[in-house]
């Protein structure tokens, strides 16, 4: 892959992206007075949209770019104890409980959890009796038409519907994957014949390696949404909130914020595990010598703060996800001093919450 064109750690580069934030940010905040899209024109399945009840009293709202759906600010993310073998006690309340207080969409993988798929096993423990109440996203990282059907009919099966209302693209990261899933035989015929069929509501991606394979999707096919890889130190290294989240905006598509805490390695609480066992246990992954910097608080709101529809984040335990649910309640915009103010503090850990944009890739 290419060498990225920008390496965005100068202040001048960082107070352009502010500039520009701020714009979007305006924009996006706007939009939660504009009036639900028709149901006519966002409903690609028979099943009508989830709606949780108890969703508005919990936490501000936003629409999933042009889907129809109000989404909760804070969103349930399908790893930490979701991903974790034989964590049926713990997993599966947390996502009782998350429904319980409001969180309306539940975010999953085909891969978390490992060749068993505890996430979606654990989630579908949930969907078999509360499919209504969430809006339910998992994703494919095959690259190609038949693997990835093989997948879904996993996926169907293993959370108990009939349906989902999201199908991702999973971890686009280089312009490899783009051929690929573009090719004749691809990924993106099966996404596309799954939403003709209706097992399927909306299509989207995800990706949080680098922006440009990212866009370069987005050019060729107008997806519903995107989950992207947006934190407190993204400026400072291949940002993705330079050029693809203004893209995304463009677009009108339905943003979803992930890598928040970073597996907690941007937070100030985070206690760094030896180094040797962090060679030995994550390898490929980038060494994280020091604990972060900032607090949950100041990590969540600086994306909320970003154009995106909600953010996703795992949960290790229900007082976890409650805090969570909390701040979400109490969210207010940061200003553009604010948000630099956080970026600079973010700065000394900037690679080690950004892991994920190091990996070695062919």
């Amino acid at each position: 892959m290419r060498k990225h064109k920008a390496d965005n750690s100068s202040p001048r580069s960082r107070r352009s992206f502010l500039k520009t934030g701020g714009l979007m940010t305006a924009a996006v905040f706007g939009s939660a007075a504009l009036p639900h899209v028709a149901r006519g024109q966002s409903d690609q399945s028979s099943h009508p949209l989830p709606s949780n009840l108890a969703t508005t009293n919990a936490m501000p709202t936003r629409n999933l770019g042009k889907t129809g759906y109000r989404v909760g600010i804070f969103s349930l993310g399908g790893q930490a104890a979701l991903e974790k073998a034989s964590n049926e006690a713990v997993a599966v309340p947390v996502i009782e409980k998350a429904l319980d207080l409001g969180v309306n969409y539940i975010d999953t993988s085909s891969i978390y959890g490992g060749p068993e798929r505890w996430s979606e096993q654990y989630v579908g423990q949930v969907m078999k009796h509360r499919r209504s109440e969430a809006f339910l996203a998992t994703k494919t990282k095959e690259r190609t038409r038949d693997g990835s059907l093989r997948m879904l009919e996993t996926s169907l099966k293993l959370l108990q519907t009939d349906h989902v209302d999201l199908w991702q693209l999973h971890d686009i990261g280089t312009m490899t994957d783009i051929n690929e899933i573009f090719a004749r035989g691809g990924a993106m015929e099966a996404l596309l014949e799954a939403r003709d069929q209706k097992i399927v509501r909306h299509l989207g991606i995800t990706g949080h390696y680098r922006p440009d394979a990212l866009m370069e999707a987005i050019r060729r096919h107008p997806f519903d949404t995107i989950l992207m890889a947006v934190n407190a130190a993204d400026p400072h290294h291949y940002s993705f909130s330079e050029q693809l989240l203004p893209l995304a905006v463009e677009k009108q598509m339905g943003i979803i914020g992930m890598k928040v805490p970073a597996r907690g390695r941007i937070l100030s609480s985070w206690t760094p595990p030896p180094i040797e066992q962090q060679k030995h246990s994550w390898e490929g992954m980038v060494l994280a010598p020091t604990a972060g910097t900032l607090d949950m608080r100041q990590a969540m709101y600086y994306s909320l703060s970003l154009p995106v529809s909600t953010v996703i984040i795992g949960c290790d335990s229900i007082p976890q996800l409650e805090q969570n649910v909390q701040l979400a309640r109490e969210f207010t915009p940061l200003n553009q001093q604010q948000m630099a103010a956080l970026t600079e503090k973010a700065h000394p850990v900037a690679k080690q919450s950004l892991f994920f944009r190091f990996y070695e890739r062919a």
